[in-house]
């Protein structure tokens, strides 16, 4: 049996999400109804991992939705994405290619899954985040 890996481009209204070794492609609205019907659609496949770029925050609610439901899933350092794009001769810049590139990516180096911080390790992170805009203020 083939291994299923997924790569899901985030932006701030859309959701673009690639199947390998399928080459499946789809695009949802980045909003809670269609993050459920995403979670129903991925738990058939049963991926191997499902990988995000972390993009400043609106990759959260997909990360927290998908490991809620039990789903293998990773927010990994777009740096290292678009290094391995260059890498592989990827170097297109559509959302649809970026998800087939997240997919492939998590085929091949296979980044660890980690855990989701707690509630008060969450709320700590948002506190820091907000002192350093405060002081990146003044």
């Amino acid at each position: 049996m083939t291994e299923v890996n997924v790569g899901i481009d985030v932006s701030k209204r859309w959701l673009d999400i690639a199947v390998r070794p399928t080459g499946e492609r789809w695009r949802i609205a980045n909003e809670p109804g269609a993050i459920q019907g995403l979670v129903r659609r991925l738990q058939t496949l049963t991926p191997e991992r499902v990988v995000l770029e972390a993009t400043g925050g609106y990759e959260w609610l997909a990360v927290t939705e998908l490991a809620a439901a039990g789903l293998p899933v990773v927010a990994v350092n777009p740096r290292q994405v678009k290094d391995f794009g260059r890498a592989t001769g990827r170097l297109a810049k559509t959302d649809r290619l970026d998800a087939a590139v997240l997919a492939h990516f998590a085929e091949a180096v296979r980044p660890e899954l980690r855990p989701l911080p707690d509630a008060a390790a969450e709320a700590l992170g948002a506190q820091v985040a907000r002192r350093r805009q405060v002081v990146e203020m003044l």
